[in-house]
C-alpha cells in the first residue's frame, strides 16, 4: 500500500530518468514480462531456505528494511521513466502491469534490489548446503533474467538497474554480516560470514 501511495501521490514533481545508449539498444520485449513477474516466486526462495524461525524472521526484517529504504528514496526523490514509444502490445497481462506498476518509483529499481538481495542470500544458503554448481548457476541466471526484464519491458532504465543493484547489494552484505545470535543472556552478537 505504501508503494502505491508514494507512486500515485508523489511529494515532488517526478524526475525523468535519462536513457543511456544501452537503453536505446534494448528493444521493447513484452515477452520479458514472464521473467519480470517471476520475481514474486523467486523472492520466496530465500525465506524458504532459512533453517530456523529466528533466521526466517531476521531475513524478513532485513528485506523490510531494504524496501523501507527504497520507499524513503521514492518519497524524497520521485522518479519515472519515459513511456516506451512502442508499448502497445496484446501480450497477456501487460496492460495490467502498466496499470499497476506504471513507470514511476523508478530509481532505484526495487525489482532489481530485491532480486539481488535474494540472489546473494540464496547463493549463500546453497553454498552452505554444498549443492551442485549447476543449481547455484541457476540462481544467478534467474537474477540476471529478472534484471534484464526490467529493461526489456521498459519499466526501468539502466541507471535504475544499477542503483537498485547497489542498494540490494548493500542490504544483502549487511544481512549476511550482522545477524543476531543470542547467548544465554539474550544479548546481541555478530555472526561472522561463512567462508
Amino acid at each position: 500500500m505504501a508503494y502505491f501511495a508514494v507512486q500515485r501521490h508523489p511529494t515532488y514533481t517526478p524526475f525523468m530518468m535519462p536513457q543511456t545508449g544501452l537503453d536505446l539498444m534494448i528493444p521493447f520485449q513484452p515477452g520479458a514480462m514472464i521473467a519480470y513477474v517471476s520475481l514474486w516466486i523467486y523472492v520466496g526462495v530465500g525465506p524458504g531456505l532459512q533453517r530456523t524461525v529466528r533466521d526466517f524472521a531476521v531475513y524478513g526484517l532485513w528485506l523490510c528494511a531494504l524496501c523501507g529504504c527504497g520507499l524513503t528514496i521514492f518519497y524524497f526523490w520521485p522518479t519515472q521513466v519515459p513511456p516506451p514509444v512502442d508499448a502497445a502490445t496484446g501480450f497477456p497481462g501487460f496492460v495490467m502491469l502498466r496499470r499497476l506498476d506504471q513507470t514511476s518509483n523508478a530509481c532505484p529499481s526495487m525489482h532489481v534490489a530485491v532480486a539481488i538481495f535474494t540472489a546473494m542470500r540464496v547463493g549463500q544458503s546453497l553454498r552452505s548446503m554444498r549443492v551442485p554448481v549447476a543449481l547455484r548457476a541457476l540462481n544467478a541466471a534467474w537474477f540476471v533474467l529478472i534484471a534484464y526484464s526490467t529493461l526489456a519491458t521498459k519499466q526501468h532504465v539502466v541507471l535504475d538497474v544499477l542503483a537498485g543493484a547497489l542498494l540490494g547489494l548493500i542490504f544483502a552484505v549487511m544481512s549476511l554480516r550482522w545477524r543476531p545470535a543470542f547467548d544465554r543472556d539474550s544479548s546481541f552478537a555478530t555472526v561472522p560470514l561463512p567462508s
